[in-house]
């Protein structure tokens, strides 16, 4: 595992441009140092990795995963979640405690939005977890798992528990937190295009600030 990860960094630093960099730094806020690699050219090294080496098995994924997030590079980190995507299919109930993991480090809205992907996946797998892992993330106070209890659906469309996502919305309904507002708005625009009224209704009924509302409404006319 550690030639799997040195192997990564050492493509990944070969193809690194220092002026994209310099750009990426500063569209991140200088949180993360990157190499300089565009998405397309990160995805493409990312790909042939892939091919070249088998899957880990999940005690090797978070190994790897635990390396490419000591690396200070962001592209690093998101090779990490690409492996965790192209994995999470065939991962166990507990894989939950790595998803967890993944969101409560080097976190950005970057990282954990892609990360609240995957974690739905999971659930979808696992639809047991659902309730007694957001509980307690949404009792956790930290703005990432909260996020990603309010986003986790965005993909789910008619198959959205729409009582659920509304709960942990009212629950952060009075938050100064950016990233809560706009992924309660970005939650509810996107049921939106499945039941347009209740969203609606809700918006209505409810005392939500006011990114979160003209979010939610943005596509009902």
């Amino acid at each position: 595992m550690e030639q799997y990860v040195q192997d990564v960094r050492q493509r990944f630093a070969e193809r690194g441009n220092p002026a994209v960099a310099e750009g990426q730094m500063a569209y991140m806020k200088h949180h993360f140092a990157f190499f300089g690699l565009k998405m397309p050219v990160w995805r493409a090294i990312s790909k042939d990795i892939f091919q070249q080496y088998p899957m880990p098995n999940p005690q090797e994924l978070i190994r790897i995963v635990e390396q490419c997030y000591n690396d200070e590079h962001r592209e690093m980190h998101y090779f990490a979640l690409e492996l965790v995507q192209r994995s999470i299919k065939k991962q166990p109930p507990e894989c939950i405690e790595l998803l967890e993991w993944l969101i409560t480090h080097n976190s950005w809205w970057d990282s954990v939005d892609g990360i609240a992907k995957i974690t739905g996946m999971h659930f979808q797998r696992y639809p047991h977890l659902i309730v007694p892992t957001t509980e307690r993330w949404m009792a956790s106070n930290n703005r990432w798992l909260q996020r990603v209890c309010i986003i986790f659906q965005l993909h789910y469309k008619a198959k959205t528990d729409s009582e659920l996502l509304f709960k942990y919305i009212r629950q952060v309904a009075h938050s100064k937190e950016f990233f809560l507002q706009k992924a309660a708005g970005w939650a509810l625009r996107q049921y939106a295009g499945i039941n347009p009224e209740a969203v609606r209704q809700f918006v209505a009924t409810h005392q939500l600030a006011p990114l979160t509302q003209r979010e939610a409404l943005r596509k009902i006319d």
